[in-house]
């Protein structure tokens, strides 16, 4: 949660193998980014976890129902352990008589039984189409499952993302009135006899109050406010509920919440499972209290993300299932877990043989973040990056023809339709994590993006334009047929001829402006790195476990929402079909161009290559 926004900067075409052809900050709408900072609001300690916070409402009740003159409300805001015996004692029954609501809170839950220790939720994938001028230029994308929220009686139904970096539940509420808010199910505790309004500090109010705080918690590309109630909280949805899956807990109810991401998704709120330095208190962490209020259960959490829209993607809490992992299972410590991060130190970065130099000295880390679509690096190293991991599918310095220097149109065609992320002859990008331990490899089809770039190569009048981009300058040019396109999206006069453009393939990086102590030297490990690695999460031992994904039976899921066509070459669409699929499916296709290509070849030319295949402003 960053005070002001994460920085969303999608490299939309460079002109050479290092030089931006547009360095311009895309507008939130068009990244997903739930990456939380560290609350700042000042507290003398831990809020009180629910045993304690229990324990002191017990209290309240026990004198209220007595007759006590004493005044226990203190109590509630204190760190003290419940007493092993209150006096004066006093049954369940009694308890419950006094306050109904708060009956099911003072009794301890029933332990897991070892055969549902293991408690999974289905994922499903959501695209939200980015357009510019009418073109769908890229998607972004969002896992998110189901959970209920409430009393068993008035069970109330939510999707939300889970969240590994951030650590609080939010949910929009009633009293969010907001377009945002509107088109989302809405919490209404009142419906729910377990719920009670809580401040900040997780101290407990009476039935119907509110608290006199509000809490605003910025994501990377969003913003919420909202007050704070304690209530029950459960995997799945109530249609599906297991009794060990849930939690009482303190949530977040949000009263605002900004356009970008939620307007635009279709999950109501975040489940965030991050440390507990990442949240308010212990008392807001949800698998912190299932942890706590199951102790049977293996503190652990693990994330499988299927290869295709039409696999099965889950998350399961009480351990991992080793059907998911190809490889052996290998643990990280977790870096600066002070900081509320499932993050690792990074030893070493590589692009193919050539090292990294930002990171030589071991001081880089990276976040496992579950809610970001995207792979961050910082940003003083992108440009490197960029420049290591570009490969030129074609050049024609002098354009179109048979002429020195030039294509044809025919294999011009054909280069555009390449798939960057079928490349062989690109370089892996490597996260060294340290001695014996296996590193995160990544491929083409990880980083790249699909469609390769045309970059327009201006003939000799245009030359102090490539030189003053070569510089770092801004004038960099787009050219079509009739107009040149500056880098900040203005038209002037033809000063340069169109006649040369180059075909490159660019990676898809989110530029990243960490402040300390979370940045600057830190990279983020969004959904292409998660996909391609089952990764567990062992909240007791602060560590993270690594294992190759096995895609090898992904299972059948419910499929994405607002998916691409099949074939979709736009940022963001789905991982091509392995190879050994494409070629079974090779006599399908024939010896001949594809019905799209052929397409593509009887379309009126506008300029050297297909306006389509420039850069997009």
């Amino acid at each position: 949660m960053f005070h002001g926004r994460l920085p969303a900067v999608l490299l939309h075409c460079l002109l050479s193998s290092t030089l931006l052809c547009a360095d311009r900050p895309v507008a939130d709408s068009e990244v997903t980014s739930l990456l939380a900072t560290p609350p700042v609001t000042a507290r003398r300690g831990w809020a009180p976890d629910v045993a304690s916070a229990l324990a002191s409402l017990k209290a309240r009740l026990l004198s209220a129902t007595s007759g006590s003159t004493q005044a226990a409300g203190d109590n509630a805001s204190t760190e003290q352990e419940p007493s092993a015996s209150p006096s004066p004692p006093a049954s369940n029954a009694a308890v419950a008589a006094a306050a109904p609501g708060l009956a099911a809170d003072l009794m301890p839950p029933a332990p897991a039984t070892e055969g549902s220790q293991l408690n999974t939720v289905q994922l499903r994938k959501q695209y939200v189409p980015i357009e510019r001028n009418g073109t769908v230029v890229a998607y972004k994308t969002a896992y998110f499952g189901k959970i209920h929220v409430g009393s068993p009686k008035n069970e109330q139904d939510f999707t939300v993302v889970f969240d590994t970096g951030s650590a609080h539940l939010v949910i929009p509420g009633t009293a969010c009135h907001s377009e945002t808010c509107v088109a989302h199910v809405r919490y209404n505790e009142t419906k729910s006899e377990l719920s009670y309004p809580v401040e900040k500090d997780g101290t407990a109010l009476a039935r119907g109050a509110v608290s006199s705080h509000r809490a605003t918690i910025t994501f990377g590309t969003g913003k919420v406010s909202g007050t704070f109630v304690h209530d029950r909280t459960c995997l799945g949805g109530s249609d599906e509920s297991d009794p060990n899956g849930c939690s009482m807990m303190n949530i977040v109810v949000a009263r605002d919440m900004s356009h970008h991401p939620f307007s635009s998704f279709t999950f109501d709120g975040i489940l965030g499972l991050g440390l507990e330095p990442l949240a308010l208190g212990p008392a807001w962490t949800f698998f912190g209290q299932m942890v706590k209020q199951y102790p049977t259960m293996q503190p652990r959490f693990s994330v499988f993300l299927s290869r295709s829209d039409a696999g099965l993607s889950t998350i399961a809490f009480g351990g991992h299932d080793t059907s998911k992992a190809a490889s052996d299972i290998h643990w990280v410590p977790v870096a600066k877990p002070e900081l509320g991060y499932w993050q690792v130190w990074v030893h070493q970065i590589r692009v193919g043989d050539t090292v990294l130099d930002d990171c030589e000295d071991r001081s880089c880390r990276a976040i496992l973040d579950t809610g970001t679509s995207l792979l961050g690096a910082p940003r003083q190293s992108i440009k490197t990056l960029h420049s290591l991991l570009s490969r030129d599918v074609l050049l024609a310095p002098e354009g179109t023809g048979t002429g020195e220097g030039q294509v044809t149109d025919q294999a011009g065609d054909e280069a555009a339709e390449n798939d960057c992320r079928l490349r062989e002859d690109a370089a892996q990008f490597i996260f060294d994590l340290g001695p014996d331990i296996p590193s995160i490899v990544l491929d083409p089809e990880d980083y790249f993006r699909p469609r390769p770039f045309n970059f327009t190569m201006p003939h000799k009048s245009g030359n102090a334009t490539i030189a003053a981009a070569a510089a770092g300058g801004d004038n960099a040019t787009n050219i079509s047929s009739s107009n040149t396109t500056t880098a900040d999206g203005s038209d002037s006069a033809s000063e340069a001829k169109p006649d040369g453009w180059r075909l490159t393939c660019r990676s898809l990086l989110l530029p990243l402006d960490l402040p300390a102590p979370i940045g600057p030297r830190t990279f983020i490990l969004g959904e292409p790195v998660l996909r391609k690695y089952y990764t567990i999460y062992d909240w007791e031992s602060r560590r993270v476990g690594i294992a190759t994904a096995d895609h090898s039976n992904d299972g059948v899921g419910a499929g994405a929402v607002g998916a691409p066509e099949a074939g979709s070459t736009v940022s963001g669409a789905p991982l091509p079909v392995l190879r050994s699929d494409r070629q079974s499916k090779k006599n399908d296709a024939g010896s001949g161009a594809s019905t799209e290509r052929k397409r593509r070849r009887q379309r009126k030319r506008r300029g050297p290559l297909f306006p389509e295949r420039r850069c997009q402003f």
